[in-house]
């Protein structure tokens, strides 16, 4: 049965709740391997320059769930990989001929299965970062499908079926598809707008809309470097109100050995799953019965979100900022003074009616900060003013594209603004990026991807402005000595921003701390300070966010760590464990003792002592206090450390001054 896949998709058929910027990569503890990974999505596009935007609209409507993408780095030559003991993956953009083998396993995969299930229905199958996707209209799958689909897969690889580009006029093209009866194609059809229409042949079986490139053979494609990895429910253009697909999602490499690596690296990451390590830590969870996307924070998770709000607020007051709390919800009315009723509504809650007026959760903290900047008239001398809040959002996103903390419905921005003359910019600039420097290494990140993007065809703001802005932005980042790299016209509508991707103990980047300079809510809230000749001018503003989402940064922070927090952000600091329940009380007199002195502790008993120190160890508490009867009679404690083993016996006093040290320096 004649079929065909798509490339040439118009960016129309996109979803405009799309993945929030996610992740990106880092080497794995596995001293012979050098993986880089990030969690966005990026492709290349060696042929046709049009492919870009066209590939872009097929992995847009993809799942929310971060996937794994690859460091642009070129592959190292076989005796450069023995000498170094490191494996560096290729990507899509550092090798044209891995890029060209995913995207023939996508049209491979989707022949195997009409072979298999004749009814089924094709509709998009783009590469991406670590390999390919198939979406279909047809029964769900399982696991068993997959391992079915996998062989035969290996079948037509093994054939070695040529790859044939063909093109044909727009009316042929309609007359095949309706001749093989696939209506998602026909959609597909006509959203292209190029001419001639250009079709794929896998030998003289099967065929597909395609923009291409492919591998010249199947037997291109190494049997042992790709795997057929999940099956995944998808709407069609990313629409709920569309039929939901099944999205089978597949990788594939240049050979096997990169294969493995892969593989070893997905394990790793699993291992590290905030999900997981949230259930067992006990940290947070959603219940179901109080709906999806909706976090509640355990004990032990409140109390790493309180030192987290705690640092935070203490580093921007010593910064020269001043605290808010605004409310959660505001007359919609503002709402449409600030455009989001207009642009963003898509992402806002339903309104509801209040004594005969219309109210609005808040999908953003903005326009309450600008309220605070105009309860009264400002003078150039007040500049600059510096506001932050650690504010909770609610944002609509579809239960599909929900996970865990990394895509939520309601979450806490760390969201500030700052209101500043033209010529303030600059050092307003550097000392967001001094503070948002002092703030990240605090949780243990120094390595950072910074992306200066500059302004858009369609924008706001006069041409003399956005370049002064833009200049701000370059000197600050030069001042500051980081390297950055320039998104020619990827800027908001609104300003040029500065946007800063963290890297993990795994090598993924991920998106926290954005910079944007603001010319359009200043205009549309009609904000105004009295410059020195007593007239009213227009302030400059400036969004800023260091953290991003406490929630998605906690889920980071969880992931970098493997749920092994640093000793001063543990839930519980020591856990006091006695060799047998004689020795209770004076372990409960140690716990009072070490919670005055303002360390968690807790005792910990009813088990024996090998069982205990398990628990402990598997709870992963950063330094565990023995107490037998020759303690008791000392009064001091044998301590033990999850990073640094047994450290001996210590007098209490000694213990306690011991933790403080280490907490103050952030160590252990």
């Amino acid at each position: 049965m004649a079929t065909f896949h798509f490339l040439q998709i118009s960016a129309c058929f996109l979803s405009k709740r799309t993945s929030l910027p996610l992740p990106l990569p880092l080497p794995l503890p596995n001293p012979s391997l050098s993986l880089h990974f990030p969690l966005k999505r990026l492709v290349s596009f060696p042929q046709r320059p049009e492919l870009k935007r066209l590939h872009e609209a097929a992995v847009a409507t993809g799942s929310a769930q971060p996937a794994v993408d690859l460091q642009n780095v070129p592959v190292q030559d076989t005796q450069k990989q023995e000498q170094s003991g490191k494996l560096v993956l290729p990507t899509n953009d550092s090798s044209d001929e891995l890029l060209r083998i995913r995207h023939t396993c996508a049209h491979v995969m989707a022949m195997a299965v009409q072979k298999l299930y004749p009814d089924a229905k094709v509709t998009i199958g783009p590469w991406i970062d670590n390999g390919f996707y198939y979406d279909f209209d047809m029964e769900p799958l399982t696991d068993n499908d997959l391992k079915r689909i996998k062989k035969e897969m290996d079948r037509i690889i093994k054939r070695n079926l040529p790859l044939v580009r063909e093109e044909v006029s727009r009316d042929e093209a309609q007359k095949r598809i309706m001749a093989v009866n696939e209506p998602y194609k026909m959609e597909i059809l006509d959203s292209i707008k190029e001419d001639p229409i250009t079709i794929y042949h896998i030998g003289n079986e099967w065929w597909d809309l395609c923009a291409g490139p492919h591998v010249e053979t199947t037997g291109k494609i190494n049997n042992k470097a790709f795997q057929l990895e999940s099956v995944a429910g998808a709407y069609w253009r990313g629409d709920e109100k569309k039929p939901m697909l099944q999205r089978i999602y597949g990788t594939a490499w240049e050979n096997e050995e990169q294969l493995k690596a892969y593989l070893h690296f997905k394990e790793e990451a699993k291992r590290r799953d905030h999900r997981r390590i949230g259930q067992d830590l006990d940290l947070f969870s959603i219940q179901e019965e109080a709906g999806g996307g909706l976090v509640f924070w355990h004990p032990k998770g409140a109390i790493v979100r309180h030192i987290i709000e705690d640092s935070w607020r203490k580093t921007h007051i010593e910064h020269g900022y001043d605290l808010l709390f605004t409310p959660h919800v505001a007359r919609a009315d503002l709402w449409k003074i600030s455009g989001h009723l207009d642009f963003y509504k898509e992402s806002m809650y339903d309104q509801m009616e209040i004594e005969d007026e219309l109210y609005q959760l808040r999908p953003m903290n903005c326009p309450y900060h600008i309220l605070v900047y105009k309860r009264k008239l400002h003078s150039y001398r007040d500049f600059p003013i510096r506001v932050a809040e650690l504010g909770t959002v609610y944002r609509y996103e579809l239960s599909g594209s929900l996970h865990g903390l990394f895509r939520v419905r309601g979450f806490t921005q760390d969201d500030a603004h700052i209101f500043c003359l033209e010529d303030q910019i600059k050092d307003e600039i550097r000392g967001v990026l001094d503070l948002t420097e002092e703030i990240l290494l605090q949780f243990g990140f120094s390595k950072y991807e910074v992306n200066l993007s500059t302004r858009p065809e369609k924008a706001v703001g006069d041409d003399d402005i956005w370049e002064k802005a833009t200049v701000a932005l370059k000197d600050a980042l030069d001042d500051k000595g980081w390297s950055y790299q320039i998104d020619e016209g990827g800027g908001a509508f609104y300003g040029p921003k500065i946007d800063l991707k963290i890297e993990d103990a795994l090598g993924r980047k991920w998106q926290c701390s954005t910079i944007q300079v603001d010319f359009n809510l200043p205009n549309r809230f009609d904000i105004t300070y009295v410059d020195s000749n007593s007239e009213k001018r227009r302030p400059i503003m400036i969004h800023r966010a260091v953290l991003g989402s406490l929630e998605r940064f906690f889920g980071v922070l969880i992931e970098h760590y493997a749920g092994d927090f640093p000793l001063w952000l543990a839930p519980i600091q020591a856990q006091v464990l006695p060799v047998t329940d004689t020795q209770l009380g004076f372990c409960n007199e140690v716990v009072g003792k070490l919670k005055s002195n303002g360390i968690r502790a807790e005792v910990f008993h009813g088990e024996r002592l090998p069982k205990l120190i398990r628990n402990a160890e598997k709870q992963k508490i950063p330094l565990m206090a023995v107490v037998g009867p020759k303690e008791v009679e000392t009064h001091s404690v044998a301590v033990r450390s999850r990073f640094g083993g047994e450290l001996g016996t210590m007098k209490i006093d000694e213990f306690i001054s011991s933790i403080q040290q280490a907490i103050k320096n952030r160590t252990l």
